[in-house]
């Protein structure tokens, strides 16, 4: 990682433009990842203006730009199988799972949700003609406009050259809180000694016969295989960047496929484009590697081969922007409860080795039925208005982070964004004074669970679980 010390860049002056303004909005959304989707399609659906920015050429972010097609955890966590038939995610994020499976590309059994990716794409974008939200592709943030103290737009720049989008509410979902940093929000990054967690570049194989991995998987002391990295490094074939499988996504919709979440690279400022660069050279250099180990070492791989890389590495950590709550990993582990509840988080915490291979030692694995409220507040960025976060770089301590930036809670959030966006449009507030039972009351309408009784009242209104998917509950609305 680059010492905070780093000498300055030395600085060229640029005499001032005037920049065009290529779009006036209601609610601009930066980044359509998980969570900007769903502040998207949430503003939209309450008859909010709206634009989707994006520096890919699709929707999903992760998901689908980012090669990882697999989304975790929608129920309350469980051993040994991680999920348990409890239901503890709704609104938006479940709705993507259940069309994506309705549509063909993929399966939903309520815990996890597995697809394919250029499905998923199709599948957002559907969903956004829908809604009737705007998408603008290929399109790169390049700063915030603030004036007395309120965002009221953003550069952007694209083939077009460098444009204004003005915006009554902006809902920053870059991931990396560039949209609040811009603005001079306050943020942290990395754990206390400003180290982030280590970042993936996914990659897609062919040729694989799931059964006998699966069988390999159960005849080993553990599922990750940890004895079979170590001996492939001990006999040479293999480069120490590894210790245990990060995930093998498999969707019964391509039975001779798998999605491989298995390269780590450590010492990466997510902030920077020189080290993204390096970070995704080397991760496309073990993605290659791990096809060689595995056709050597992974019965049901002897002929496997490199489908795809995705056009971006999957990032775990970067800025977490300060808000007018701190969510931390004592919170998650009481599974405290919050009076500005926005829906539950319930994954284990996360936490990938930031200085080796293998997991952090700081990773914890909760108890059967553990899930945890997520407040209001840690989306709320402290010293702005009408700019609200959504996703991993909303305020979190970086264990708590370990849980709380997996995509279904990313869902979460941004759906919470986009309806206070939209909400407090109409009422002629700043998101900050929106009463948040306005605000919970809209969620709850679209479908979400925010706490024990919609647990119940949710869990009970679900068919039987063989039955998932066949079509969404009337609770859980679709788009219209």
């Amino acid at each position: 990682m680059l010492s905070a010390m780093e000498p300055a860049m030395p600085t060229f002056h640029h005499p001032a433009e005037e920049l065009p303004i290529c779009a006036e909005v209601d609610v601009l959304v930066v980044g359509g990842g998980p969570a900007g989707v769903a502040a998207a399609f949430s503003a939209a659906r309450l008859g909010a203006r709206t634009l989707v920015v994006e520096q890919f050429n699709c929707l999903g972010g992760v998901a689908t730009a980012g090669g990882h097609g697999h989304i975790c955890l929608f129920s309350s966590y469980g051993n040994p199988v991680w999920g348990t038939d409890e239901l503890v995610v709704g609104g938006i994020p479940y709705e993507m799972a259940v069309r994506v499976a309705e549509a063909g590309y993929g399966t939903f059994d309520r815990r996890n949700a597995d697809f394919e990716v250029e499905g998923m794409k199709l599948v957002l974008e559907r969903m956004a003609e829908e809604c009737g939200v705007r998408l603008l592709y290929h399109t790169f943030f390049v700063r915030t406009l603030v004036e007395d103290g309120k965002a009221v737009g953003a550069v952007v720049q694209n083939k077009g050259g460098r444009q204004v989008i003005l915006a009554r509410r902006i809902v920053d979902c870059t991931g990396d809180g560039d949209v609040a940093a811009s603005a001079g929000c306050p943020f942290e990054q990395g754990n206390s000694e400003g180290q982030c967690q280590p970042v993936t570049l996914m990659f897609q194989i062919g040729g694989i016969d799931i059964e006998r991995i699966r069988a390999y998987q159960r005849e080993q002391a553990d599922n990750k295989l940890t004895a079979t990295w170590k001996r492939a490094q001990e006999a040479g074939d293999m480069r120490p960047f590894q210790s245990v499988v990060m995930g093998w996504w498999w969707s019964a919709t391509r039975p001779d496929q798998l999605g491989v979440n298995f390269t780590h690279i450590t010492g990466v400022d997510t902030t920077k484009a020189e080290q993204l660069t390096a970070a995704t050279i080397e991760g496309r250099r073990q993605a290659v590697e791990t096809i060689r180990i595995y056709r050597t070492y992974i019965p049901g791989m002897e002929s496997c081969y490199l489908i795809s890389t995705p056009p971006t590495v999957g990032l775990r950590e970067s800025r977490r922007i300060l808000g007018d709550y701190l969510l931390n990993k004592e919170d998650l582990m009481a599974e405290r409860e919050f009076p500005d509840s926005i829906g539950y988080g319930s994954f284990f915490i996360d936490i990938h080795n930031t200085k080796g291979i293998g997991m952090d030692t700081r990773t914890v694995r909760p108890h059967n039925g553990f899930k945890y409220q997520i407040p209001w507040r840690v989306q709320l960025p402290r010293g702005i208005e009408n700019l609200t976060t959504a996703g991993r770089c909303v305020s979190l301590t970086h264990e708590a982070l370990g849980s709380v930036r997996v995509m279904p809670q990313c869902g979460i959030l941004g759906q919470a964004a986009g309806t206070a966006s939209a909400l407090s449009l109409a009422r002629g507030c700043t998101p900050r004074a929106l009463p948040v039972t306005e605000l919970q009351a809209s969620l709850r309408q679209q479908g979400c669970i925010l706490d024990a009784a919609d647990v119940v009242r949710v869990n009970a209104a679900l068919p039987p679980r063989a039955a998932v998917p066949v079509n969404c509950p009337a609770h859980l609305p679709r788009c219209a």
